[in-house]
This record gives structure tokens, C-alpha cells and sequence, in this order.
């Protein structure tokens, strides 16, 4: 017996798997986006494996770097995507990171090379870009 498929579902399965195939390529990039930041602005002090026992780690005259691996599983197994945008960025008020604790405020750094090639918006969208592709590497390497 064979069935046929009218167009229209033709159609619409193709949009779908369109779709999921640039999801899954868009996942990927941002994985591999966010792990390069990960490397070249993390794991210094937190470790490649973000378990908070970098190179520099040791040698800093503040309390040692938190494991990032352990985030969700400190938030009852919830990642806390936002409150790590806030911190990342400096928004956040929970913690002095860039003043008292050490730690950059990478929103800040992240501007800064920016703001005369692209103006003050297109440096938005692309700084937050960033922390975005960072959070979300954070949460892929959660134990």
C-alpha cells in the first residue's frame, strides 16, 4: 500500500528538518564559540575543566576561583543561567567580581576594543553574544 503525502506535509516536513539542522548547527557553534571564550578568558584562573585550579589560580592574592563545573548542582540541579550572565557581565549585585573578588567584569573588557569600530549598539548585541555563547558553554560542562 503506498500513501501519498500531499505537498503541503512534504512542505512542512522540510521547513522541519530545515529548521532542526540549523538549530543543531547553530548549538554547535555556540558550544564551540563559547568554550574558545571559555579558554581564553576563563580558564586561566578556573581551570580548563572549570573545576577552579588554574595556572594563575595559585598565584592570586584573593580567594581561590569557584568550580564552575558545580553551579547546578549548588542551585538544587538548575543551571543559573541569568545569575551567571550577571556576574559575567557585572551586572549583578551579589558579588563585587571586578572590585573585591577579582574577577573581571567581562562585559566591561569585552566593550571596550569595540565601541569605535562598531558604535554603542552593535557593541551590545555583540558583548552579550558573547557572554551568551560563554553561559551557555558554563552550563554544556555542569556534573
Amino acid at each position: 500500500m503506498v500513501t501519498k503525502v500531499s505537498n503541503w506535509s512534504a512542505t512542512r516536513y522540510s521547513a522541519l528538518g530545515a529548521v532542526l539542522a540549523l538549530t543543531l548547527g547553530t548549538m554547535v557553534w555556540a558550544d564551540e564559540a563559547g568554550k574558545t571564550e571559555y579558554m581564553n578568558s576563563c580558564a586561566s584562573c578556573h581551570g580548563a575543566d572549570g573545576k577552579g585550579v588554574g595556572p594563575v589560580a595559585s598565584a592570586l592574592a584573593f580567594k581561590i576561583p569557584k568550580p564552575l563545573t558545580g553551579l547546578a548542582a549548588a542551585n538544587d540541579g538548575v543551571f543559573p543561567m541569568l545569575e551567571v550572565i550577571q556576574i559575567i557581565d557585572g551586572r549583578t549585585g551579589v558579588r563585587g567580581h571586578g572590585t573585591d573578588s577579582g574577577m573581571p567584569v567581562w562585559g566591561a573588557v569585552y566593550k571596550a576594543p569595540l565601541v569605535g569600530e562598531i558604535g554603542p549598539y552593535g557593541t551590545e548585541v555583540a558583548v552579550r553574544g558573547r557572554i551568551l555563547s560563554l553561559a551557555l558553554y558554563l552550563e554544556s560542562i555542569q556534573e
